[in-house]
């Protein structure tokens, strides 16, 4: 037997994953984020390099362990996770992925934050979550002086301490959230816990939640019942004088994907939790939080797309079939072509929404009101930039996070039998993308999402329409496809109710007509033609691979490293 095999393909590793990713630098550039340009490629090396990717491997094989119980039989409630878990999350937490747009508000910053996310939830998606929902705790927070003043700094922080200890003794702090019952699921306001008021903007917890993800975090957002109805508050792990506060683990979850992150069935105790806004609108008071953690499932996605179509044409790129490299066949390539103009498109569509956030954010971090002057969008209102991030994250979360699974799907059947084996990293793609369209809202959740903010926020739609509007004329397809989306919308709007049973389709129209718009407006024109006559025209296509004779894919894969 000879020592070595021909025709295998390398690991793809060595490699920085920002600066090869077209898209991504040139988003970045675009809304006015160029300055993070040398840290972002920093985090792209660390990500591409053997190192991290081995314990994203080993994060994703060893799943968290519940311990419950100490050997005594006394309560623990700790999550035992693999040193590689903690290596990541620590490195994230490290180079700001969670809250850095907050710490330090400047022109792009969110967009900055974004890119860093992706280039981390690219590689390991697990811990993502918690960095997530602390990026998304801080609006929240900042309803509160408060709480505030004591906890925002903490999660400022840049340092990451695993262990049970009071937040304020750590270098940085990380929070989580336990929002849905068995009973209700998505519809929280069908809670049973409740909240008993302590004195103080305090209060005592009792009830269950049947999902609290990352339960080792410092600190959770909670809702519970109190008389004037559902409320929010912050609950600590553990309390300043170091004791615990009760929170009862009582399983944890058997994940399809996501295996990483650990997901928890808890219950509190009268556990003291802090009330974050008025009683009773502890909905409202979760609103912005529920925006960023949505945004935040958009980018993941497209994190995810970007790591598959990478990986699918790495692999064509080494690998011969047939007397050719597969990347050279043309079948393979209308595939891998195909892949990656969905994943251009969601980063594109990902980079825009943060960009509002940069344009309707006012300079202090967290807060609701007010203009930031240096948009990373030129000439942007931050009104209207408001109005249009409501609805148009609504749209991208249920189009993009919705196509993420069966972008994983191709590529994986890109690599062959490997790409269905734990050895190579698709596999791990392929369970975690549904995490994305069932987290902060399944499909049905967000199309009708999409119609409330058209009937509560018309605002939002005229927004949503101007941004259609910039690219009218430019292209026939996409002429055609902004007549049919608006045309939706505003039906939408005249008839709500009879619009709930197309309200995916007005998502999905949408979501095409504004993909096809920041394609058309700032993607070359291979990627933009290839993408209008693949999803708008009249020969278009289901499955992938299906591309116009037309198309370039040559030029669309050189973007593609």
């Amino acid at each position: 037997m000879p020592d070595t095999v021909a025709n295998q393909v390398p690991p793809r590793v060595g490699i920085d994953e920002f600066s090869t990713n077209s898209a991504l630098v040139d988003g970045v550039r675009r809304y006015g984020a160029g300055w993070a340009g040398g840290a972002l490629a920093s985090i792209g090396r660390l990500v591409g390099s053997a190192e991290f990717q081995e314990n994203a491997r080993l994060a994703n094989l060893h799943a968290p362990i519940l311990h419950a119980l100490d050997r005594y039989g006394e309560r623990l409630d700790e999550v035992e996770y693999h040193p590689a878990y903690h290596r990541i999350l620590g490195d994230a937490v490290a180079h700001g992925a969670h809250t850095s747009a907050w710490a330090d508000p400047r022109a792009g910053a969110h967009v900055a934050r974004a890119a860093a996310f992706m280039l981390f939830a690219q590689i390991e998606p697990g811990h993502a979550c918690p960095v997530s929902m602390t990026h998304a705790a801080v609006p929240t927070l900042s309803r509160e002086p408060a709480v505030a003043r004591s906890w925002l700094p903490l999660l400022y922080g840049t340092g990451y301490e695993p262990h049970l200890v009071p937040a304020s003794a750590k270098p940085g702090a990380l929070v989580g959230m336990a929002m849905t019952e068995r009973q209700g699921g998505s519809d929280v306001r069908a809670s049973t816990t409740t909240a008993v008021d302590d004195g103080n903007g305090t209060a005592r917890i009792t009830g269950r939640k049947w999902f609290c993800s990352a339960p080792m975090s410092d600190a959770f957002l909670v809702l519970a019942q109190e008389p004037p109805g559902l409320s929010c508050f912050l609950v600590p792990r553990v309390l300043d004088d170091g004791s615990r506060n009760p929170l009862h683990l009582i399983r944890l979850k058997s994940k399809l994907g996501n295996r990483a992150n650990a997901s928890a069935e808890v219950e509190f105790e009268r556990t003291l939790g802090w009330r974050i806004g008025e009683a009773g609108r502890g909905i409202r008071t979760i609103l912005d939080m529920v925006h960023e953690t949505r945004l935040d499932c958009v980018l993941g996605t497209a994190a995810g797309m970007r790591q598959s179509v990478a990986e699918a044409v790495w692999h064509a790129r080494h690998r011969r079939a047939f007397g050719k490299l597969l990347i050279d066949q043309p079948a393979m390539a209308a595939v891998l072509a195909d892949l990656a103009l969905e994943a251009e498109a969601s980063i594109a569509l990902g980079l825009r929404l943060a960009a509002a956030d940069d344009a309707a954010r006012p300079t202090g971090a967290g807060g609701t009101t007010g203009a930031r002057a240096d948009s990373g969008v030129p000439g942007a209102d931050a009104a209207r930039e408001r109005g249009f991030a409501r609805i148009a994250t609504a749209v991208a979360k249920f189009w993009v996070c919705q196509r993420g699974p069966a972008h994983a799907a191709e590529a994986l059947e890109c690599l062959g039998g490997n790409g269905y084996t734990e050895d190579f990293p698709l596999a791990m793609r392929y369970r975690e993308q549904p995490v994305m369209a069932i987290w902060e809202g399944s499909g049905n959740v967000v199309a009708l999402d999409v119609l409330r903010a058209l009937s509560r926020e018309p605002d939002s739609a005229e927004a949503l329409a101007d941004e259609l509007e910039l690219q009218r004329g430019v292209d026939p397809l996409l002429d055609r496809q902004l007549n049919r989306a608006l045309s939706l919308m505003w039906d939408a709007r005249r008839e709500p109710e009879a619009a709930q049973g197309w309200a995916r389709r007005l998502g999905e129209e949408l979501a095409l007509a504004l993909e096809g718009a920041l394609l058309v407006g700032h993607a070359p024109s291979s990627v933009a033609e290839a993408f209008l006559g693949a999803r708008l025209g009249d020969e278009r296509s289901l499955g992938f691979g299906c591309l116009p004779d037309a198309a370039r894919t040559a030029e669309i894969l050189d973007r593609v490293q």
